[in-house]
């Protein structure tokens, strides 16, 4: 499935998310309090506009010379007694890793949270392996785990639809006899996290940033899970994008401290950890030191107008202003990555025709882009996919271009045009109810339009139903009508003669 999530159609998953009462609540609490903590944290850097230019210029610097800080960085990295895989698909990565942990005869593999493993599918692949075990031991992906690999709602918050009673339920399947309040669940699978770290033989991690002049990789997490995963395991697999690399340590304490302050409105995050392969005389850290750094379709973007997305440092800050994300959460995406960084890359990653609906789930309203650390322009990115869609794969051949077309064709004819104009009270006069008690004073004067038959075009019914529209008014009362019979008022003599003089 890839990076998809779901094989339902596009309205049909919107249609189940406007169900979930509770994910919807969940999620404006989140955005509303995140606003608030992601402000204050972002004033006490001062000029954070200055901050989100320097952080643009490394993103893009890196990117323009991409190729030589990878080099540079798998370089470093075999100097330090590691090894570098470099994956073009997801197969390849996927595929990699599973030999490895076959090479190894590897039977308790445990990860920290990372949304490139989940864009491989690489959980499924080994557990599937015989006598292999995999947990996750993020406190969150590790609730989804038990859910039966439910799918994350948001990347920074992967369990944002879900309330403490469903936890408790999957924690009492354990073994859990306690209340539902967090910390008793925590202090639980604390312990249950833990005597697994002492077996496991394989660490798997995502990355942050790479460090390409040190051969390091970089690390924000806020449990100290990761900590663990890449000390105690005697083989760690770091898995990450080709995009997520700096130049140096200089460029990754720009990057952590706009990641922290985005992402969960702190000044840093509990654990900013830099590793690599153990060192010689070291007690803790892997003997065996693996960077997997995969492309899956990252390339394509490169040296286009989407190369500014690779910009992106995953802090989920879009998603926090996102106002289509706040009434469909992340399982209406059908997608790993949700929101409005989720309706730019995974068109990319995945291909239009899987994720075609997405540049269109957008109000256009720019607060993406206004609020990205990194000053990724997302809402143009969106139009740009409307464009490749509409302009170049035309890949609507649905009643939806019909009707546009003939729109075109109404507007562009002065005589189809206002006839349109004269019927158009009449004509929505069926579907229309007069003026409410309730209703603003003066918003609707001749009433707005309240249902739609169902044979109405799809197209009609997204905007009805989801707008107060008003009735169009008699054609001898609409604007046009006015201006074209209105006469200009002469003004009084005295205005009149201070207008001549100013003339003068």
């Amino acid at each position: 499935m890839g990076i998809s999530t779901s094989d339902k159609p596009f309205l049909e998953r919107v249609a189940d998310a406007k169900q979930d009462h509770f994910m919807q609540a969940a999620v404006a609490k989140a955005q509303d309090a995140q606003f608030i903590k992601r402000t204050r944290a972002r004033r006490e850097m001062g000029h954070w506009n200055d901050w989100r230019d320097l952080a643009e210029q490394i993103r893009q610097h890196t990117l323009k010379y991409l190729p030589d800080y990878l080099e540079m960085f798998a370089n470093n990295v075999e100097k330090r007694g590691g090894h570098v895989f470099f994956a073009q698909t997801e197969t390849e990565a996927r595929d990699f890793i599973r030999e490895l942990v076959l090479a190894k005869q590897a039977h308790k593999v445990v990860k920290s949270k990372s949304m490139v493993t989940n864009e491989i599918e690489l959980d499924q692949t080994l557990t599937a392996l015989p006598d292999v075990e995999v947990l996750e031991s993020d406190l969150a992906e590790f609730i989804l785990q038990e859910d039966n690999w439910d799918e994350p709602t948001h990347i920074v918050f992967p369990t944002l639809h879900k309330n403490r009673d469903q936890i408790q339920a999957e924690f009492k399947k354990l073994g859990y006899q306690g209340d539902n309040e967090p910390a008793h669940m925590a202090r639980f699978v604390r312990g249950y996290l833990r005597n697994y770290f002492m077996q496991a033989d394989f660490g798997i991690t995502g990355c942050n940033f790479a460090i390409a002049d040190q051969g390091m990789i970089n690390l924000d997490t806020n449990e100290g899970n990761a900590d663990i995963t890449m000390a105690m395991p005697k083989t760690q697999v770091v898995v990450m994008g080709m995009e997520r690399i700096v130049p140096s340590m200089k460029e990754a304490e720009v990057l952590d401290n706009m990641l922290a302050r985005s992402a969960v409105g702190q000044k840093l995050t509990t654990y900013c950890t830099f590793a690599g392969p153990k060192v010689a005389g070291e007690v803790d850290g892997p003997d065996d030191f693996w960077v997997v750094i995969l492309d899956n379709g990252r390339s394509r973007a490169l040296g286009t107008e989407f190369e500014p997305i690779l910009q992106c440092i995953r802090c989920g800050a879009c998603l926090n202003v996102c106002p289509i994300y706040r009434h469909i959460g992340g399982k209406g995406y059908g997608s790993i990555y949700p929101g409005p960084v989720g309706k730019v890359l995974s068109p990319i990653l995945g291909g239009y025709d899987q994720f075609e609906e997405l540049p269109y789930a957008c109000s256009l309203c720019a607060a993406c882009t206004e609020t990205c650390p990194v000053k990724i322009p997302l809402h143009e990115l969106i139009r740009k996919h409307r464009i490749v869609e509409m302009d170049e794969k035309h890949l609507d051949h649905s009643m939806t271009n019909l009707i546009l077309k003939m729109v075109g064709v109404g507007t562009g004819s002065p005589a189809l045009f206002g006839t349109a104009m004269k019927m158009a009270h009449s004509g929505a006069a069926p579907f229309s109810k007069p003026m409410g008690e309730n209703d603003v004073q003066g918003m609707y004067e001749g009433g707005k339009i309240n249902h739609l038959p169902k044979a109405a075009p799809k197209l009609v019914h997204g905007w009805a139903d989801l707008r107060d529209i008003p009735t169009p008014p008699k054609s001898k009362d609409n604007f046009r009508h006015w201006y074209q019979n209105h006469q200009p008022v002469e003004p009084a003599p005295a205005v009149k003669a201070k207008e001549e003089k100013a003339d003068d």
